[in-house]
């Protein structure tokens, strides 16, 4: 039998959907966890905002308590998960929980894009843990991989799908044809998407998520300010449909990379090639990608979000932590942003480019549009014509790789060009291999 020891009392902080999922965990695996750690998880408190609230889970009610002050004073507890989300309350809850000696798993992804490192240095002066797995990926393992079982690789790249709500949106798109607003209100209608969905469909919340993962991957700190965010709202069914054409397919990608000692980090819609691992991940499903110097690529695959998913790392964390107890090395994988590389304005970034002219239809447009894309320093790899639009034609460039100051530049020249009529998109596409 597995040697027991002392308890570990864990407080939960928030009980709502992902905190339900951590709380059933613990009930519901209590025996098995006891095994894995030769420790007993114990809830002792919950902290709630209504405690009059009807719960949709079968919690024991003495546990629950309005009053932080409760578990920051209780010095039998060890360890406190945060999954109320928000920076505030929850960033004076984990400082006070870390001041008290109590290592914290956190899930909240807006708390550490923008103040990890404070929160991190809190943990390490005060030689505790604070983990935070499921911040990022849900259910997906990539922070302690990062920190741990790549540590030894120079990350060239990281290349994500971090938002299940615009991968949905984008699918069913792709799939069945629909409009960006139609399927939106039918992601809306399933629970995929929020009644304002502005966080997912702006990039808002995939920025936070590269955030904390290119800090990790570069070890330099990146915040959520840093990351140039584009949402999907303008992409279309005809775009969808002409990137497969040419052999691609259209996701919101967080991305991040180094180049020449600075960061290159920015979350948008991308062409993705058709063969690339990311292409393949439909749905709500998340994935990220990454490529090191020594191991190559590598691709982590899963449910980024929903109640047991993330509740499953926060419990993986909170099982670290309760091993570190037990062996007394808490607060020995503190932050590993030891490095000050700059972000890369926008405009500094390389990129090859996708983008969909309405022009009139004669001779001498196609030179006229040529001419100012060189002029700007933007070359071309390939222009279709599409069908005429009665007086109009759709053109369909791809550019090779340009900064993006540079095509900006040559899109305020062609847009106040005679001949053409509107610049109906214009969207990034990542390279095929060996092009």
């Amino acid at each position: 039998m597995a040697r027991r020891s002392a308890k570990v009392n864990v407080a939960i902080l928030g009980l709502g959907t992902v905190g339900s999922g951590v709380y059933e965990i613990l009930s519901r695996h209590k025996e098995a966890l006891i095994l894995k750690t030769g420790r007993e998880l114990n809830v002792k408190a919950v902290l709630v905002k209504d405690m009059a609230k009807k719960r949709t889970i079968d919690v024991d009610r003495a546990l629950l308590t309005d009053d932080f002050s409760v578990i920051a004073q209780d010095p039998d507890i060890n360890i406190v998960a945060e999954v109320m989300g928000g920076v505030e309350p929850a960033k004076s809850y984990i400082l006070e929980a870390i001041k008290q000696g109590k290592s914290v798993v956190t899930a909240n992804k807006e708390l550490m894009s923008n103040f990890g490192q404070e929160v991190l240095k809190g943990a390490e002066a005060n030689g505790v843990d604070l983990f935070f797995e499921a911040s990022v990926g849900g259910g997906i393992p990539i922070i302690q991989p990062l920190k741990e079982s790549l540590a030894g690789n120079k990350i060239l790249k990281v290349m994500g799908i971090v938002n299940g709500t615009t991968n949905y949106i984008l699918t069913k798109m792709s799939e069945e044809g629909l409009p960006f607003a139609e399927v939106l209100k039918e992601a809306q209608r399933l629970g995929y998407a929020e009644r304002d969905p502005a966080a997912d469909i702006e990039g808002d919340d995939a920025a936070a998520k590269i955030a904390i993962l290119a800090s990790i991957a570069f070890n330099s700190r990146v915040t959520f300010s840093q990351v140039y965010r584009e949402g999907i709202s303008k992409i279309t069914p005809i775009d969808i449909t002409y990137a497969r054409e040419i052999g691609y397919v259209i996701k919101l990608v967080a991305l991040a990379k180094e180049e020449e000692g600075e960061l290159d980090v920015r979350v948008h819609p991308l062409m993705i090639p058709q063969e690339h691992p990311l292409a393949s991940v439909k749905d709500a499903y998340n994935a990220i990608f990454l490529e090191g110097d020594a191991v190559g690529e590598v691709m982590f695959f899963g449910a980024g979000a929903g109640s047991l998913p993330t509740a499953s790392a926060v419990i993986g964390d909170i099982i670290e932590a309760a091993r570190n107890l037990g062996t007394g090395r808490s607060g020995l994988l503190g932050c590993t942003c030891y490095d000050n590389k700059r972000v890369k304005e926008i405009g500094e970034t390389k990129s090859s480019y996708y983008l969909l002219l309405e022009a009139v239809d004669r001779p001498g447009v196609l030179a006229k549009i040529a001419k100012a894309f060189g002029d700007s320093n933007v070359s071309i790899a390939s222009v279709i014509q599409k069908g005429p639009r009665g007086k109009t034609a759709e053109l369909m460039f791809i550019t090779h790789e340009v900064k993006e100051r540079d095509l900006k530049q040559a899109l305020e020249v062609i847009g106040k060009l005679e001949v053409v009529d509107t610049v109906r998109n214009v969207i990034r596409v990542e390279a095929k291999e060996g092009a």
